[in-house]
């Protein structure tokens, strides 16, 4: 294999033009291997194998600064600095992380996970840069997908100001994780149809020079349009045409769907495993559906990620003006959110919990100041979700449940989801937003609760002594618990809080009569979450208050049952240190 003669980038330089390109297809083979052994994501990889050696060839790397927007799509870029050896080698395979790692190697500058950012680090390097009369190259890649997000437009901005050597490659596959809408998509489209040579060109208003390779993945045509821009004087945009998923049929020809996932059978050109269990993203799939057809003013909304809410083509073909996909904007979908609700529509806007910290201001000056009625589902929202460290959905409880006039909700059940959806898209008094829980459990009866009533919690079952408050997925632990307490001869009483963002004083105030302890479970960090409202609460009294959650630190491929046995927050565990607690 030419790849045994590779370790590093500079061993690039030593290969003869037909040896680069065996070399990409000896990558591409390991990386099906890889993928089809550990799923993981699929068409961002296969599409960049040539662009990412041929950056690596031209370019004297980790000298000059090379950065990867999202990141999601290193595991070339990993092979060839070092750490082949976690792609060729199966009992090593998780010895590396699926994004840049600085703590893995010099050649990754950032931890990089969410999107449209490389270019706002880029200008951060370029001025360092001249500050200290540095003469690297600094080179960014941006997909096209990522161009939606508006910091991308402000890198764009900031470099083209700084005049500087700046090298940024933009790889377009004609793609997001979905297809891409919106003017710049159709500036892209006319420079792909014109090879480049268009003169209404985007990146030459913005003041680029640009060059245009519409074969991306052929190495030698890539390396042949960077070498013109290395040590470039001034801002460039090489604009690079790739194919998402090259190398496996079913990801060339299902780009949405092949854009990551679990691992994938080469014999059979697809998934080896479909998930046949009911999930949430379905049902508010069918929610979406049934109450778009019934309401016109109702509107579905996601950035970037209609699959968070099981959104496919057809689904979308069939909601048409009742479904929006804004591109990877959250900021926007935020604000475009409290516009159509201001305006007496009925938006829902479907997130990841991880991505819904990238609107944090939107959430609490463009939605709830105004407080406009819209709808916000936040999914992943748990230690059950992703387990990249750039990709947690362990923060939104502390951060979102202490903006005002926001109504969080955190449901157990099935049924408590589809009624909380129902209450929040027929009322106009608040902004709503609903902590989708992981896993779909029933409860067996239509949930009746009067959300008009805020903060209103649910006594599950009475008792005395010790009361255990356990929020959304965690409630089922607390359930857990309290069994293994009753064989303890404890009779705790179990409360389902459902809201976060407010306290049920009158609830609180009568467990102080026969209650010594309140045990707090919740599915995210304890600092600033809802554990630590309730014991500031009872501060000033002699009920004892234990919160339950998670450390506030970027947890980094983890096993979820580690994690939790870090925490304490095994229902064994609670048992023995709720007993300990009740003794003091």
């Amino acid at each position: 294999m030419i790849l045994d003669r590779v370790k590093y980038p500079v061993d690039l330089k030593k290969l003869t033009d037909d040896e680069l390109v065996e070399l990409c297809n000896e990558i591409r083979e390991v990386l099906l291997k890889r993928l089809s052994i550990t799923g993981g994501h699929h068409g961002p990889n296969l599409g960049i194998v040539e662009l990412t050696t041929a950056i690596h060839y031209v370019f004297d790397t980790p000298k000059d600064k090379l950065i990867l927007d999202v990141s999601h799509q290193c595991y070339t870029h990993k092979i060839l600095t070092g750490r082949k050896d976690a792609y060729l080698d199966e009992k090593k395979y998780g010895e590396v992380s699926g994004f840049f790692n600085p703590s893995e190697s010099e050649y990754d500058l950032f931890t990089i996970g969410h999107t449209s950012t490389s270019l706002s680090l880029a200008s951060g390097l370029i001025k360092a840069r001249e500050l200290q009369k540095g003469t690297e190259n600094v080179i960014a890649v941006i997909g096209d997908g990522s161009l939606s997000g508006g910091e991308a437009f402000e890198g764009l901005n900031v470099i083209s100001e700084l005049g500087k050597n700046a090298i940024i490659i933009v790889n377009d596959n004609e793609m997001s994780i979905a297809e891409n809408h919106g003017g710049y998509y159709r500036n892209l489209e006319h420079l792909r149809e014109t090879r480049g040579k268009a003169d209404n060109n985007l990146f030459k208003a913005l003041g680029y020079d640009y060059f245009y390779v519409e074969e991306g993945n052929d190495v030698l045509k890539i390396i042949d349009a960077l070498k013109k821009v290395k040590n470039t004087s001034h801002p460039v945009v090489v604009h690079v045409h790739t194919l998402k998923g090259k190398g496996f049929k079913a990801a060339e020809q299902n780009k949405e769907l092949f854009h990551a996932g679990g691992p994938i059978s080469l014999e059979n050109n697809d998934y080896k495993y479909h998930n046949s269990d009911l999930t949430y993203a379905e049902i508010v799939s069918q929610i979406l559906m049934e109450k778009a057809k019934k309401d016109s003013k109702i509107v579905g909304i996601t950035s970037g990620t209609p699959a968070v809410v099981n959104m496919n083509k057809e689904r979308r073909m069939l909601l048409k003006e009742q479904f929006i996909d804004v591109g990877i904007a959250e900021e926007h979908a935020i604000a475009m959110a409290s516009g159509i609700a201001k305006a007496g529509c009925k938006p829902i806007y479907s997130v990841f919990s991880s991505f819904v910290q990238r609107t944090y201001d939107q959430l609490s000056q463009d939605l709830a100041l105004n407080n406009s009625p819209a709808t916000i589902l936040v999914f992943s929202a748990s230690i059950y979700g992703m387990n990249s460290n750039t990709h947690l959905g362990i923060f939104d409880i502390s951060f979102m449940s202490n903006i005002p006039n926001l109504v969080y909700l955190a449901p157990a059940y099935e049924e408590e989801v589809r009624a909380m959806i129902d209450w929040s898209v027929e009322q106009s008094e608040h902004s709503v937003a609903i902590r989708m829980p992981v896993k779909v459990v029933s409860k067996g009866k239509i949930d009746d609760t009067n959300y008009n009533e805020l903060n209103r919690y649910e006594v599950v079952e009475e008792g005395q002594d010790v009361a255990i408050l356990a929020l959304g997925n965690f409630f089922h632990l607390g359930k857990e618990t309290i069994e293994l307490l009753k064989q303890e001869g404890i009779k705790p009483t179990l409360i389902n809080p459902k809201f976060i963002t407010g306290i049920d004083n009158n609830l609180l105030d009568k467990l102080k009569e026969n209650h010594k302890l309140i045990v707090t479970l919740e599915d995210g960090i304890i600092d600033g979450g809802f554990g630590q409202k309730i014991a500031s609460y009872y501060g000033d009294s002699s009920i004892k208050v234990k919160n339950y959650g998670f450390e506030k630190k970027f947890y980094n491929q983890f096993k979820v049952t580690d994690v939790l046995e870090e925490n304490h927050l095994t229902s064994k565990q609670l048992v023995i240190d709720i007993k300990e607690l009740l003794k003091k």
